[in-house]
Formats: structure tokens, C-alpha cells, sequence
């Protein structure tokens, strides 16, 4: 197994670089068990030794306010990691090594990465490495670790670290929380009151600063106990309010801080009168933040990364398509006419081909936003649209949410809908939880892209910018309606920090675009790999009775027959036309016949209002399970009917082909796919978040009215505008 080292530290102070830069393509992606927080596990070697890294959520605290705080605690409590390394911001110490002092109350052994040290000297800050570890007692190794430095001495240092209780670490909090601290320790400790997983001194201190979980846990373990303790907290709180020192969390706060202001006086930290970077950042923010450039701008940025991919793609999509359709042919040469044969082109090759002919593509637009996240751009995207957000009753910090789930592209909502955990206010939470699939998460891309390709072609990246901008403006729109009538509330305030802009590495932008583009693949190999294999089966049968089946046969030989009194030259050509149109006219009603078909043709009185035939809604039906299922439907839908897609570019073919498609229909169509439910496993994430199964069906149902509604409306005004 190896030695087990925990990666913590605040947000944005570099953890994830530093796991990556540590090892490199060693890592998986998984959750925390009993929770859907992403826990990032991976392995390293130094000195001929293995290590296993862990890569806690980003948290300022490990008192319970977030599940982030939770599910970070839980791990160094419960698992206890042979060294914690605390990875800090050298730009900005004060604020981050409060997260070190909890780590030490705890008892944790400890080692501090001071990380981009090169930020803090472009910021004029110089820091006596040496004398800060003195007065520390932990290791402190100075990093960049985006460039690699100090690797090989922050793991030599880890292998030398101590557990923090063996030197007794502790602060005083004045005179009033010492008291009770003292009080309270000894009754934990004589009762054993949940020392097995926490120190007695620390778990006075989550009492005092009204920490639900320990709170909770107290209280299920010893409620005896655990009610005595609460009353001596409210007692400390009547004499620190009588002495005007307000509540116990912000007097133990403050003192911490004190704490952390005299470790980096006298000569720790030095400002020179050169703070270049910060002069830098400002200037740049001065532009990028501005109220009326800013929003151009990330407009322009947004556009670029569209014009981008798309411009990139088109070369290797064309070169998946190809591969695809010879695949395909190989196979209808070498297997019988049949079900089997049906299965694999129509079922496995069209359906998931379709899906993965759009590997390129999605990976470019991975490629785009991994820049913009490790520039520190989309955190500026998230400070500038809070102005907007106000205005429609949501917060901020919801425009993270929005960003995860692909508010640029390429997201996933169940993330999404992870992110909104951070959000204080519940409303706003419950708002944003119903918002957030509107956005244009990764799965709806590859139906965006064929549709776009069909029949917008000479003016993509300006689709797709528009979609982006739908997808938001409905968003908010519909975050307004909820915000005044079923989730009513003031908002909350926002504060955000803005990290330092920094220079991407290659390799760092390359591994989250890999991890990414790996997971669209792994979607396209498992769930939409059985989901088609599914829908395949329902667009397959029952099929036609024998009788039908005899009709069709009897019209093949009356083919064969007319052929036969033409002159030879011409019977050739017209006899390979006429058996064309009887199988196609075969497979159509095969199609219409199946479970799927019926379904499909018993919605079209409905759907046709929004232009949608049998066919599309087959394949929105299957966009219930998940959106890429659209693109896989399609492909077998038309497969089936004897249209051959052949691969996601020949399905752009088929479909400007087919009666009934134009470029009216794929926009309305598009417009649906924006707005209508989420899939099935974001429906159950939301059902989860929200406490209740009610707001997940709820979901389903307004969404796919708003976007029934949404579609209907453009295919109606553009219809009676002649398009």
C-alpha cells in the first residue's frame, strides 16, 4: 500500500497542481463513500518508496459550515493519513495558514508546502522560509509546484514529520474561553466522550464554535454529557457578550489569527516596495472585470473557444466518421441478414459510433475551459455575472454551479448540482439546483454539434455562442419565476476570492483534459453502450407480422418480374432502385411497428407543433436516460429505416436528406434539448440535494414544459415567418 499522504489547503492555493505534478498519469477518480464529493486518489515514488496520495476538497476550515469541511475532516479523522501536507499560498499567508492551526490543534502530522512562492515574489513579499518552520515546529518546504520545484524536498521533509500532539500544541483564547475550554476538556476526558476519534481539547473547541456535526454526535453518543457541555458554552457566550467580546467562534477566530500575525512578525515576512505581480493582476482585472468590457469580453473568449474546437475538430471528426462507416461496411459483409447483424451495425456501431465520432471535439472544448480554469479567468466569469444573478434572485456563488455544469461547455450538471452544497441559503441553493441543467452540459454537445454541422455549417462558433447565451438567459429567467413564487427569499450576500492570474502548464491542463475526455468515453463504453442495446431492441420489435412480411416478398418478385420484360441495359438499375425502395419502405414500418415507433408516432400529434416527427421523439425519449443517447438514437433510428448514417457525419447527411428536416426544425430542436429534463442520474442528484424526491419529479416535468413551450414558440414564429 505505501505511505498515505493527504493533500488539503484552501481553495485555489495550488493542491490539485500539486497532485498532479506528484502523479502525474498514477491517479483515479472516485467519490468518498456515502457521499458524491470527487475524491482524487493517486501513487508516487521517491526514493524507491511508494506513496499514496490523496487529494482532499479545497476547505478555509475544518469546522463543519460545508460538506467540502465534512468530507475533509472525516478523512483525516477517520482514515489518518501518516502525514497531512497543508498546501498554502505564500501570496497570501495570514489567511491560509489558518487552516494549518486547525491542523495542529487536531493533532495532525504535519508538513507545509509553501506554494508559489513565485506569485509571492512578483507580489513583492519575501519570506524567511527557515525561521517561519521555527516557529511553526512543522516542516515548511517552499514549492512552485506548477513548474515541479521543491517536489523531491517536500516528500523528503514528508517522511520526516511528527504528529503536531507530541509537542503539545495549543492557543490561548483569553481569559473567559480558556476557562471553559479547561472545564469542559476534563469532563470529555474523564468520559472518554469521544476521544477515540478526536482530541479532548479539540472537541471542546467545535463545541464552542457550534460545530453541528460534533454536536450531533455528542449528542447521539452521551446526551447527558453532551447537553452539559452545551450549557457551559452558553454560559461562556453570556460573559463574553456581558464584556463586549461577542460570540466564542469569532473570539477563538480572531485569537487564531492573533497567533498566526505573530508567527510572521519580526523579519518572517518582508514587503518590498517592487509588488510587480499584484500591480499586474490589478491592471489586468481593471480590463477583464470591467462592467462594460468585462462581459464583451468573456463573450469574445467564449466565441474564440467555439471557433476553436470547432475549426480543430473537423479534420479528426471526418477521420472518426470514415473509421465508423468502414467498420460498419466490414461488418455487413462478413455477417448474415438478421437480428444479430441488425444489433451490431444499427444498435452498437451507429448508435455508440455517433456518440464517440465526437471524441475530437469534446476534447478541444476540455482543451479551451482547462485553460480558462488554471488561468484563474473563470473565477473572474463568476465575480462579474454576480451582479447580473443578483438581479434574478440567485447568488453569486451560484455561478459556480452554472461554470461546472458546463455554463461554457463540456460541464456535467451532476457535479453541477454537487457545487451547490456551497451555497449558505437554501433557497438559493433550491433555485440553482433547478437551474443548473439548463446549461450546456457535455452530453448535449455532440447533439449541438450534429445539428449545427447539418445545417449550420458556414456559421457554427455564432450557434453555438447563442446557444451558450439561451442557455443562460433561460436559466436566470426561470431562476426569477421560482425565486418569486415557490422559493421566495432575500438573497445572501456574496464574497469571493479572486486567485492570482498564473501561466497554464502544459501538462496540468493536458491531465484535467484527459481525465474529461476519458470519462466521455467511459459514458460512451458502459451506459450509452447498454441504453442503445436497449432502444435497439425497442425500435426492433415486435416487428411486422408474417403477413406484412409476405407483402414486401411478393413485392420483390413482382420487381424481379417487371425487370424482366425491360431491355437489359435499363433493368439493372431500375430493379436495384425498386428493391431500395421496398426495403426502405419495409424498414420504415418495422420501425413504426416496434415499441419505440409507437410510442414515437402516438407523441407526434403533440410534437408536431414544435416540428418534431416520430423518429425525433424516439430519440428524446431515450434523452431522458442521457442527452448523448439523442445522437445514438438517432443514428440507429435512421439505420433501421434504411437511411444509412453510417457514422456521426453521415448522420448530419441523412438527416438534411429526410423529409421534414430544415434548419427550423434543428433549431427548434436544439432549443428543446437546452431546457427539457435532466438525465436520469442528475434527476436522482437533485432529488438527493434537495431533501426529496418531489423536486427531482418536478424538475422533469417544468423543465420539459419549459422546453416544449421554448421549442414550440421558435418553430411557430418561424414558421409563420417563412423559414
Amino acid at each position: 500500500m505505501g505511505m498515505t499522504i493527504a493533500l488539503a489547503g484552501n481553495p485555489n492555493c495550488g493542491k490539485t497542481t500539486l497532485f498532479n505534478a506528484l502523479t502525474g498519469t498514477r491517479q483515479h477518480v472516485a467519490n468518498y463513500p456515502g457521499v458524491t464529493v470527487e475524491k482524487k486518489q493517486g501513487a508516487c515514488i521517491y526514493g524507491g518508496r511508494r506513496f499514496q496520495l490523496v487529494d482532499l476538497p479545497g476547505t478555509y476550515s475544518l469546522t463543519a459550515y460545508s460538506l467540502e469541511e465534512v468530507v475533509a475532516r472525516d478523512f483525516l479523522v477517520n482514515d489518518r493519513p501518516e502525514v497531512v501536507v497543508n498546501i498554502v499560498d505564500a501570496s497570501n499567508l495570514e489567511r491560509n495558514l489558518y487552516l494549518s492551526v486547525q491542523f495542529m490543534e487536531l493533532g495532525l502530522p504535519l508538513c507545509i508546502a509553501l506554494n508559489m512562492m513565485d506569485v509571492a515574489s512578483d507580489y513583492g513579499i519575501r519570506i524567511d522560509v527557515k525561521r517561519l518552520s521555527g516557529r511553526m515546529g512543522v516542516p515548511v518546504i517552499p514549492m512552485v509546484a506548477r513548474k515541479g520545484e521543491g517536489k523531491d524536498a517536500l516528500m523528503a521533509a514528508a517522511q520526516r514529520t511528527r504528529p503536531v500532539s507530541e509537542t503539545g500544541f495549543s492557543i490561548s483564547y483569553g481569559k473567559e474561553i480558556d476557562e471553559a475550554l479547561a472545564r469542559m476538556e476534563k469532563e470529555i476526558a474523564a468520559a472518554g466522550f469521544l476521544s477515540r476519534r478526536y482530541p479532548a481539547r479539540w472537541v471542546a473547541l467545535k463545541y464552542l464554535e457550534q460545530d453541528t456535526q460534533v454536536r450531533s454526535l455528542g449528542r447521539q453518543l452521551d446526551p447527558v454529557l453532551s447537553g452539559a457541555l452545551e450549557r457551559m458554552v452558553s454560559e461562556t457566550e453570556q460573559r463574553l457578550s456581558a464584556a463586549g467580546q461577542g460570540y466564542p467562534e469569532a473570539v477563538i477566530a480572531e485569537h487564531r489569527y492573533g497567533y498566526i500575525r505573530s508567527i510572521l512578525s519580526d523579519g518572517v515576512v518582508q514587503r518590498t516596495s517592487t509588488a510587480g505581480g499584484s500591480i499586474r493582476s490589478d491592471r489586468i482585472d481593471r480590463i477583464l472585470t470591467h462592467r462594460i468590457a468585462g462581459p464583451a469580453i468573456m463573450v469574445g473568449v467564449i466565441f474564440g473557444i467555439y471557433q476553436m474546437t470547432f475549426g480543430l475538430s473537423e479534420i479528426p471528426v471526418g477521420w472518426l466518421a470514415s473509421f465508423f462507416e468502414l467498420v460498419s461496411a466490414g461488418v455487413d459483409t462478413m455477417l448474415p441478414d438478421g437480428n444479430l447483424k441488425s444489433l451490431v451495425i444499427s444498435g452498437l456501431i451507429d448508435g455508440v459510433g455517433g456518440v464517440l465520432g465526437f471524441v475530437p471535439l469534446i476534447m478541444l472544448m476540455f482543451l479551451g475551459i482547462s485553460f480558462l480554469e488554471d488561468s484563474g479567468y473563470l473565477a473572474r466569469v463568476a465575480f462579474m455575472l454576480d451582479r447580473i444573478f443578483r438581479v434574478f434572485g440567485l447568488h453569486g456563488s451560484s455561478v459556480i454551479p452554472f461554470i461546472v455544469s458546463g455554463g461554457i461547455a463540456g460541464g456535467c450538471a451532476v457535479p453541477g448540482v454537487m457545487a451547490t452544497r456551497t451555497l449558505s441559503s437554501s433557497r438559493e441553493r433550491l433555485a440553482t439546483l433547478l437551474t443548473v441543467p439548463f446549461m450546456n452540459c457535455g452530453a448535449k454537445l455532440p447533439v449541438f454539434a450534429l445539428l449545427v454541422a447539418a445545417f449550420f455549417s458556414a456559421h457554427r462558433a455564432w450557434i453555438m455562442l447563442l446557444i451558450t447565451l439561451l442557455s443562460w438567459a433561460g436559466a436566470l429567467v426561470v431562476a426569477k419565476v421560482l425565486r418569486g413564487t415557490v422559493i421566495r427569499g432575500e438573497a445572501a450576500p456574496f464574497v469571493m476570492e479572486l486567485p492570482p492570474y498564473r501561466m497554464p502548464t502544459l501538462k496540468g491542463v493536458l491531465i484535467h483534459t484527459g481525465e474529461r475526455t476519458l470519462q466521455y468515453i467511459r459514458k460512451a463504453g458502459t451506459v450509452i453502450l447498454g441504453i442503445s442495446v436497449l432502444l435497439w431492441a425497442a425500435m426492433t420489435f415486435p416487428g411486422l407480422s408474417q403477413e406484412r412480411l409476405d407483402d414486401f416478398t411478393r413485392m420483390h418478385a413482382e420487381a424481379e418480374a417487371a425487370a424482366g420484360k425491360m431491355p437489359s441495359d435499363a433493368a439493372a438499375s431500375w430493379l436495384a432502385r425498386r428493391h431500395a425502395e421496398i426495403d426502405s419502405r419495409q424498414a420504415e414500418e418495422v420501425l413504426r411497428a416496434s415499441l419505440a415507433g409507437r410510442i414515437g408516432v402516438a407523441l407526434e400529434s403533440v410534437s408536431r407543433w414544435a416540428g418534431f416527427d416520430w423518429r425525433t421523439n424516439i430519440a428524446l425519449v431515450g434523452g431522458f436516460a442521457a442527452k448523448e443517447i439523442i445522437v445514438s438514437t438517432l443514428g440507429t433510428a435512421y439505420s433501421l429505416g434504411e437511411i444509412d448514417p453510417g457514422s456521426a457525419g453521415m448522420l448530419s447527411t441523412a438527416l438534411v436528406n429526410s423529409p421534414g428536416w430544415r434548419p427550423l426544425v434543428a433549431l427548434s430542436l436544439m432549443v428543446f434539448v437546452i431546457f427539457y429534463a435532466p438525465c436520469v442520474v442528475a434527476t436522482v442528484c437533485i432529488s438527493r440535494e434537495a431533501g426529496s424526491w418531489k423536486w427531482g419529479l418536478f424538475s422533469v416535468v417544468f423543465n420539459t414544459v419549459v422546453a416544449f413551450s421554448a421549442a414550440t414558440a421558435v418553430y411557430q414564429a418561424g414558421t409563420f415567418l417563412g423559414y
